[in-house]
């Protein structure tokens, strides 16, 4: 088996075992990126002797038996939004091209900690607000798989990463499921905490009361580790809870026998592409003929999750957001007349399209006379999704469904239709509503050979039973890490498809001049 074919635990044991070591499995990484990065763009930022260096100063201390993890070692790919001191940490957006921020986040650190190795950070959309990795200053992320469609988002450079083996494990955050529906696309797998087991210390916020960070990884075992290494109880952030066992790798156990699991009929409706569903319906099969006890049944008030969270996320985005002045640090206009000129000049240059529109939709729910008609009533709404998922998980342990109504979108679709880009988070973002782990698992592909993931969702601090049943549906499968096509027959693909797309419209042009002159 080639070293970039080790899941993050195999490598971990190997380097432990002084079979390879740290600074190899960085150097069979970059590699990997030299051929990757120029179609994929997963990256932001590298930093090779940065990363070598991590990997020699590790080295010596597993060695010396100072670090004993299953991580330590192993290269990871961290999500644009994580500030990690003295690097570069933009959130994918012009107003913070130039950020370099004086500490490191705590999720970031506790990787460190276990010897971690950093590689550099992941594109992902400006500020987190998008489904597609195409709102990124820096220009979008392919999908590994199909480079002519997205990676999802807004953690598309980090699974497009772990998809394409520029990293063996990668950190996203998700605040309507930024970490589960590019999973999905790229064919990896990613958990969204419950809210609050990982700290929010260090990461740049879009939402307050829905971000969270999770691990993105090749399987469930990864996951398990990952999420053990990342979650703490942190004094830095009032919204961190402390939990007493965080000991996820205790879960992988093959073993589902009597485990309730509920599937939303609401799911299976209108908008869901059928192959889709008839991956998710043979997922389900799997797990009942491993034992557990498969049945269908209502989720209400699931068409007005979408609503409310984008009321909700759109208010705290604008209200996060109101730092980027041009005052303190970031980008600010070069040419200006006043402060005020220049808070607006900075503003309206250093954000892109998508970022402007969530401000101005979150500053005018909350403004003075729609408060109540909008922002208030979103928050009733979010108490009532609460009190529904809190139903549901009387009955059972795990709900089941997809993550997302279809595969990959081809890149420049959604954008053309923003409200078509946010009706395709209708599966993920009550999960965040509701502050309950979440993660996606891949299940099969369709007939364009794109990922199909199933969504696993759980009770408040429940994520072993999660990573329990995705072990499960994986030893059942004997499912491995799909890696992509060769990059180098991708590239050519896309070159093909760009002049066969150029040639169709001259084409096209042509056809209408000649119309035009009869």
């Amino acid at each position: 088996m080639e070293l970039l074919d080790l899941t993050a635990v195999e490598l971990g044991k190997k380097i432990r075992q002084r079979e390879v070591s740290a600074a190899e499995a960085v150097e069979a990484v970059f590699a990997r990126a030299e051929t990757a990065e120029p179609l994929l763009h997963s990256y932001v930022t590298f930093n090779r002797e940065d990363a070598l260096a991590q990997a020699e100063e590790v080295q010596k201390k597993i060695i010396a038996g100072e670090l004993t993890g299953p991580l330590a070692g192993v290269p990871v790919a961290v999500k644009d939004n994580l500030c990690i001191a003295g690097e570069l940490t933009t959130c994918s957006s012009k107003i913070l091209s130039d950020y370099r921020p004086t500490y490191t986040a705590e999720a970031v650190r506790n990787l460190q900690r276990s010897g971690a190795v950093i590689l550099g950070k992941t594109n992902m959309d400006e500020f987190a607000m998008g489904s597609t990795t195409e709102t990124s200053w820096y220009g979008p992320t392919r999908n590994p798989h199909h480079p002519e469609h997205v990676p999802g988002g807004s953690s598309g450079g980090s699974c497009a990463a772990v998809a394409a083996q520029e990293c063996f494990y990668a950190l996203g955050s998700d605040t309507g499921g930024s970490i589960r529906q590019p999973s999905s696309f790229c064919g990896v797998v990613g958990l969204k905490p419950t809210y609050g087991t990982v700290s929010r210390y260090g990461l740049i916020a879009y939402g307050s009361s829905l971000d969270q960070i999770g691990p993105i990884t090749k399987d469930a075992a990864d996951c398990a580790a990952v999420l053990e290494a990342i979650a703490s109880y942190d004094e830095k952030d009032s919204t961190s809870i402390r939990r007493e066992d965080l000991h996820f790798t205790e879960a992988l156990t093959e073993d589902v026998k009597g485990l309730r699991i509920g599937i939303p009929a609401d799911y299976f409706g209108e908008g869901l592409d059928e192959e889709v569903a008839e991956a998710i319906r043979a997922a389900a099969n799997i797990l009942e003929e491993q034992g557990a006890v498969v049945e269908r049944f209502h989720l209400s008030l699931v068409d007005y999750a979408i609503p409310a969270y984008y009321v909700i996320a759109s208010a705290e985005a604008s209200s996060n957001l109101e730092r980027f002045d041009g005052v303190k640090y970031g980008y600010r206009t070069a040419d200006y007349d006043g402060l005020h000129n220049m808070y607006k000049k900075t503003r309206s240059e250093g954000f892109g399209a998508e970022v402007k529109r969530r401000i101005m939709l979150g500053s005018f729910v909350l403004s003075s006379g729609y408060y109540d008609a909008y922002y208030l009533k979103a928050l009733k709404t979010k108490a009532l999704i609460k009190q529904a998922f809190d139903q549901a998980f009387e009955k059972y342990d795990l709900l089941l469904g997809p993550t997302a109504p279809t595969t990959a979108p081809l890149l420049g679709e959604s954008l053309c239709d923003p409200l078509k880009m946010y009706l395709g988070d209708i599966y993920t973002i009550a999960v965040n509503l509701a502050g309950l782990p979440g993660m996606a698992v891949p299940v099969g592909r369709d007939q364009n050979g794109l990922p199909i993931g199933m969504q696993l969702i759980g009770n408040h601090f429940q994520e072993k039973i999660l990573l329990r049943a995705a072990y499960t549906y994986e030893c059942a499968t004997n499912r491995q890490f799909e890696k992509p096509a060769d990059i180098e027959k991708l590239q050519e693909t896309c070159r093909e498809k760009t002049v066969r797309n150029t040639v169709e419209k001259k084409e096209e042009v042509s056809a209408g001049k000649e119309v035009q002159a009869r």
